[in-house]
């Protein structure tokens, strides 16, 4: 950096920006060590800031100045401090855009001295029109305007340092992003004016080569088939290079599940030679071939219950997942074979098939049997995905008819085709705070044996969700969910594909199946009609503790249109505690009003939110 003008203060006001970046870097970094939980002593200043500073900047100088737990023993000891106290403060004020400024050690006359750090700031420097310097060979034309257009600062802005290595890194994503992968930044030559009090910043840029791609150079160790990791690449040999490519490899190796880590990175540039095409490095470290899961389970409604999964990665040699499960609870008993295979036939889309046997045991129905599904899902984008499958089910159903209150029993064959689409532009799958979720899900159905019946499931839900504050600490999502049987009443659509509601994921306050119609000895009859809604204040306390007031409503119907006058409400409250990657949930509900014989209030615990 380079001043012109006489500097308000010769020392240490004419110290290098290099060092004055690297002692606000070392203040930060040992005041938010001295701040952590693990002090065990009241803390105090490292020195007193006084003068003319305020506001903002003379908050972050006294953050960066810190905090110690350890008393000034002597006024020698208390001149140090404040001599290291006035540095950091100037790695402030010039970072802060403030370089006409008066900064002075000082130690107070006390008895017990006290470091002092005086600052008048002085006024502000304001950016000049920056420029931009090519060093060597210039990029072509368009890249070259592009990368002016990205510096993005105004002239008379405040020259603070921050939007200037912004502004430079701007620069070069722009110029890789068209191709320069070499690019980088050399020494920037920033002119700090005394006269008119202004920073103009020269920005060095050696913009390198274009570069095309080649194929990939996969590193020896995988047991996945170099074919299919070269049909994976989202590039053809000759390709402009696109950090956006690179990434996009990167993640559809990620997204397979079956490694542990994945590197997709540019070949170096070769010392000597042309360099006409470069190759793409990938590297794959393979999760262990065979898992073995289990876990256990226990409600005070379902009974206690086991699970285990067998799985086992990448046996194919094209990143796929073969998994053996079993459960075993007093509601769900049920053992499958499962076969993920993804990017099949094409990158991002994954082909599922399976088989399970099970035995179902609710209040509404009882169903045993046997089936199998196949379906693909394509992802379009990061977070949106289209399915299309189809299954057959041979099941014995359970369930009491009305008026007689007998139990009919029907063997049934149900062929199922089902559409599916989930749209998510929220900014978290698990603990979202900004954005929304759109999904949709229609299955045409035939039933034959002792009934035949086609028929139209649908099911469509939306969820959305804003936070209050910059620091998204206090966020309010809200829930609607809305589903309808078409071609069938509701005694003769099988218990198991009627609409229940009730329960964790669906009306809070309620047991499973505790909303909607009943039949005279109180077995839930379900319906064709969904109604589901929900609406949660979630607010962080600290970055592990939160908690979370909600109500939930809803309403099946069986025979027409949801009645609102048969709406079923329930409110409470939750607890969450982070994880880091999802919270755990607590949530105790009660029902507003409540049926005779039902629980006064319900307790849920999972991993996530609950929608």
């Amino acid at each position: 950096m380079t001043e012109r003008g006489l500097p308000a203060k010769p020392e240490p006001g004419a110290r290098a920006k290099d060092s004055s970046l690297g002692r606000l870097l070392f203040a930060v970094a040992a005041s938010a060590a001295l701040v952590s939980p693990g002090t065990a002593m009241t803390a105090e200043p490292r020195a007193d800031v006084r003068g003319e500073l305020d506001g903002e900047p003379k908050r972050t100088t006294e953050r960066v100045i810190g905090e110690t737990d350890r008393p000034v023993e002597n006024r020698f000891e208390a001149r140090r401090r404040a001599r290291a106290a006035a540095e950091d403060a100037i790695a402030v004020l010039r970072s802060e855009g403030y370089y006409a400024y008066q900064v002075e050690p000082d130690v107070s006359d006390t008895d017990q001295p006290r470091p002092i750090v005086q600052i008048a700031p002085g006024p502000r420097f304001v950016l000049k029109s920056p420029t931009l310097t090519w060093q060597g060979s210039p990029p072509d034309p368009e890249a070259a305007a592009v990368a002016v257009s990205s510096i993005s600062l105004d002239a008379g802005s405040a020259a603070r340092a921050v939007e200037v290595l912004a502004a430079e890194g701007r620069i070069l994503a722009a110029i890789q992003k068209r191709g320069y992968a070499d690019a980088e930044a050399t020494a920037r030559d920033v002119v700090v004016d005394h006269a008119d009090e202004t920073v103009a910043p020269d920005f060095r840029i050696a913009s390198g080569s274009l570069v095309r791609l080649g194929g990939l150079e996969i590193q020896p160790g995988s047991r996945t088939s170099p074919g299919f990791l070269r049909n994976l690449a989202p590039w053809k040999s000759g390709d402009v290079y696109d950090p956006d490519d690179v990434a996009e490899m990167e993640r559809r190796l990620s997204d397979t599940g079956v490694y542990d880590a994945v590197t997709v990175a540019l070949a170096a540039r070769p010392a000597t030679g042309p360099d006409d095409l470069r190759g793409v490095v990938v590297s794959v470290a393979e999760r262990r071939p065979r898992s073995i899961e289990g876990g256990a389970s226990y409600s005070t409604t379902e009974g206690a219950g086991v699970n285990a999964r067998w799985t086992h990665y990448n046996r194919l040699a094209r990143a796929d997942t073969i998994a053996l499960s079993g459960q075993i609870s007093n509601r769900d008993t049920r053992a499958g074979l499962d076969v993920s295979l993804p990017h099949w036939r094409r990158p991002q889309q994954t082909l599922h098939t399976g088989l399970a046997a099970y035995r179902v045991r609710t209040d509404a129905f009882n169903e045993t049997g046997f089936g199998v599904h196949l379906d693909v899902t394509r992802r379009d984008r990061r977070t949106s995905y289209v399915t299309a499958g189809m299954s057959v089910d041979y099941s014995r159903t359970e369930e009491i008819t009305a008026g007689t209150l007998t139990t009919l029993g029907r063997d049934l064959v149900t062929f199922v085709a089902l559409g599916d689409l989930l749209l998510d532009r929220s900014n978290d799958p698990l603990d979202p705070s900004e954005g929304w979720r759109l999904s949709a899900r229609l299955e045409p159905t035939l039933i034959v044996g002792d009934t035949n019946l086609p028929y139209l499931r649908g099911v469509a839900q939306g969820s959305y969700y804003q936070s209050l504050d910059k620091q998204a600490q206090t966020i309010v999502a809200a829930r609607l969910r809305l589903g309808r049987i078409v071609n069938g009443t509701v005694d003769q659509i099988p218990a198991p594909q009627r609409f229940f509601a009730g329960g964790g994921g669906s009306v809070r306050g309620f047991s499973f199946q505790g909303v909607g119609p009943r039949l005279a000895d109180d077995t839930p009859r379900g319906g064709v009609f969904l109604l589901e809604s929900s609406l949660e204040v979630r607010r962080d306390l600290n970055s592990t503790w939160g908690f979370v007031l909600f109500a939930d409503a809803g309403a099946v119907g069986s025979d027409g249109p949801v009645d609102l006058g048969d709406l079923a409400v329930g409110a409470g409250f939750g607890v969450r505690y982070n994880l880091g990657f999802a919270p755990i949930r607590l949530d105790i509900a009660t029902p507003v009003s409540r049926r005779r014989g039902a629980s006064p209030f319900q307790i849920y615990v999972s991993i996530g939110q609950s929608f």
